[in-house]
């Protein structure tokens, strides 16, 4: 049975507290920022509370390779309420939102299905297929391919220096970033996506 140092408990339980820190005020920030995106009151609340979800879905999906489906429930829940607050008509806007979801859900399924028909493996979750419906419910056309290719773009640079950190390292030390979670980039990508959008929409 391995002792660990006092020191370094210590030291860990630090970081553990300033990166839970550092997440907080980021999500506080990023609420308020969902709140002043939006003139109504029940979409921006709505914005509001994706934030947690998304990073909640980021934390879990960086830790165990998952992402809860009662946490893509409630990002689809959210988005359907953002959607009919800001439509003219709520049940076309719904209606709508629910449309885009199900296409990109179906695009991220066919993608994942034909990985695995290429390489043998599963390239994508389940999970980030789910994340791929909330994606779609929260953003317009437009914005969905910025958001994809943020999510991309990060993960890729993600590899990019895991692949230099493990030169330098031992090979079992760093196993695990032979892959990476994608709902950790695409999570945050979601909200950065709609902002955007939100911004260019809006007339300030």
């Amino acid at each position: 049975m391995c002792a660990v140092h006092p020191t370094r408990r210590a030291g860990g339980s630090r970081s553990a507290i300033a990166g839970r820190a550092a997440l907080a005020v980021v999500c506080a920030g990023a609420m308020a920022a969902s709140l002043a995106a939006e003139p109504s009151a029940i979409a921006g609340l709505a914005a509001a509370a994706l934030v947690p979800v998304l990073a909640a879905i980021a934390v879990i999906d960086a830790r165990w390779y998952l992402i809860p489906d009662t946490l893509n429930a409630a990002g689809l829940a959210l988005g359907l309420v953002h959607a009919a607050a800001v439509a003219l008509d709520p049940l076309d806007g719904v209606l709508t939102a629910l449309a885009r979801g199900v296409v990109l859900a179906l695009l991220f399924l066919a993608l994942r299905l034909g990985y695995r028909a290429w390489r043998g493996r599963d390239g994508l979750g389940l999970g980030d297929v789910k994340l791929a419906a909330v994606a779609g419910v929260w953003l317009e056309v437009a914005a969905i391919p910025v958001a994809i290719e943020i999510a991309a773009l990060a993960g890729l640079l993600a590899y990019g220096l895991a692949q230099v950190m493990r030169r330098g390292s031992r090979r079992a030390m760093l196993r695990g970033y032979d892959r990476l979670p994608f709902g950790l980039f695409f999570a945050p990508a979601i909200w950065i996506g709609w902002m955007l959008d939100r911004s260019l929409l809006l007339p300030w």
